[in-house]
């Protein structure tokens, strides 16, 4: 099992640093890599403050007895996050059909009628995974992390091991686990290394993001009969469907989710292992989108419902291009570059297209039509760029800090409170109105459809050309695309104001 994990550590790093007891230093010195011997947890927390103290690359921390695939490292590795922990949940009754301990349910069902701002902070005594149940885990981050010292408000999950850091929060870790190093004498035989740094990374300050295991297997083993087991059950876990289902994007529209991508992540696949790459998919997707452009432009209704099914497909592998992108791991400048732009020509050219082919079947004059649709889109996208570049320089609201002397988490309970009952504006009272409402089914894709994103738009031109005629394409374009822009500057004049 050593010998698979350093595979798929030295695939990042061609000398991971490998922290471990005298008595097994000679296992590890077989493989690449600085070997670090440390007797204990406290030298084990300074030997890790003085390796990424000055880090400049960002962080991947694993413990040595991890068997897991290479896909869950990756999508940990590859994060957005700052940081970013793997974490399961404690079960509850009734979670993946099984019954918890009886004694243990009723304890938690009495805890739980409690109100968390009443609730008091406890040494988690739970366990899950041979790891002590002494983080409380809220819906994108760890909320509070405890040890056998400090105590958690309603703890709920544990740490797995798998955690990465960016290298801006280095010097924090560092600085943590230089502390908590000081302080090893008040833990647990039980307690976590991973655990303890994040427990010192959330009391820093630092936002430590989370995510389960998924579709993908991770497991600890500590002895040989665990490692044959793990081995077993991995296998069973198919780690090909789990990339290709991370090569969709997740926050596509409704159109896209359900009439595109059901299928297109195979096209991408089959693309793959052809050896085609994500740049000359998008010229497919362009050369189809000027044929639906000169099926329209001929001004017949064949020609209307051939450039119909060729716009669709021309939207298909626009989103094949993306998705063979993620599969393959083929990223490019280049690639972003051009399935920027000619995303918009394409719905420019086919503007032209359908405008043509009106005037070819004697429908009048749709000219002032077409440019009103292009004038409307190019505003949207102009609106959209400039507001996601301001949005991203925008930091985000400080976390509330707590000294690792603390025995509690009461004070970051509190100070997080505060900011839920201060005087709130009109503004985020709406927003939060909104976000709460997303939590229905329905008012989520009707949100995701509201604001007309491509799908959508390329959806209504291929059934409105091929139905009824271009006119009606293009004052569908421009009262939905009106509307939809309306929706997005109230909603982004309203995070303005909040």
């Amino acid at each position: 099992m050593l010998s698979r994990l350093y595979g798929q550590l030295t695939a990042m790093d061609a000398e991971p640093l490998a922290i471990t007891r005298p008595a097994d230093a000679e296992d590890f010195r077989a493989y690449p890599g600085r070997v670090v011997e440390s007797p204990d947890l406290a030298g084990d927390l300074r030997a890790l403050a003085d390796a990424v103290e000055h880090a400049t690359d960002n962080l991947f921390i694993v413990p040595a007895c991890s068997v897991t695939q290479d896909e869950l490292i990756y999508q940990i590795t590859k994060s957005k996050r700052g940081a970013l922990a793997l974490i399961a949940k404690e079960p509850r009754e009734g979670d993946n059909g099984e019954t918890a301990d009886e004694n243990a349910t009723n304890a938690t069902a009495a805890r739980e009628e409690i109100p968390i701002e009443e609730a008091m902070p406890e040494i988690g005594a739970g366990v899950h995974e041979g790891l002590p149940v002494r983080l409380r885990a809220g819906r994108s981050r760890i909320v509070s992390a405890g040890s056998a010292y400090h105590a958690v408000t309603r703890p709920n999950a544990v740490a797995l091991g798998p955690l990465h850091l960016h290298q801006r929060h280095a010097a924090t870790l560092a600085e943590a686990a230089r502390e908590l190093a000081g302080m090893a004498h008040l833990f647990g035989p039980e307690d976590d290394l991973v655990q303890l740094l994040v427990l010192g990374l959330v009391r820093r300050g630092v936002s430590v993001g989370l995510r389960g295991r998924r579709d993908l297997f991770f497991a600890r083993v500590r002895t040989q009969e665990d490692a044959d087991a793990a081995v077993v059950a991995m296998a069973g876990y198919d780690e090909d469907r789990a990339r290709l289902n991370n090569a969709v994007k997740g926050a596509d529209g409704f159109f896209t989710t359900y009439f595109v991508s059901t299928y297109s992540r195979f096209i991408a696949r089959w693309a793959a292992r052809r050896g085609l790459t994500p740049n000359q998919v998008t010229l497919i997707s362009i050369a189809l989108g000027v044929l639906a452009a000169l099926a329209f432009a001929t001004g017949t209704r064949a020609g209307w419902v051939t450039g119909g099914v060729l716009i669709y497909f021309a939207f298909v592998f626009d989103c094949v291009d993306g998705q063979l992108a993620r599969y393959a791991r083929k990223f490019g400048v280049l690639g972003a570059w051009l399935d920027a732009t000619f995303d918009r020509a394409k719905e420019y050219v086919v503007f032209a297209g359908l405008a043509v082919g009106a005037t070819v079947a004697g429908q009048g004059d749709v000219w002032t039509l077409a440019l009103m649709a292009l004038s409307l889109q190019s505003v949207r996208h102009l609106l959209d760029f400039s507001f996601g570049a301001a949005n991203r320089r925008k930091p985000p609201a400080p976390l509330p800090t707590l000294d690792l002397a603390a025995v509690d988490d009461r004070p970051l309970r509190e100070e997080l409170s505060k900011r839920k009952t201060v005087k709130v504006s009109l503004a985020r009272s709406l927003l939060r109105v909104w976000a709460q409402a997303g939590r229905f089914r329905a008012v989520h894709w009707a949100r995701k459809m509201i604001v007309f994103p491509i799908g959508e738009r390329f959806a209504v031109i291929a059934i409105t050309a091929a139905v009824f005629e271009p006119r009606v394409t293009f004052l569908t374009l421009l009262i939905w695309g009106g509307v939809a822009a309306v929706y997005t500057l109230t909603g982004r004049l309203t995070r303005s104001l909040a």
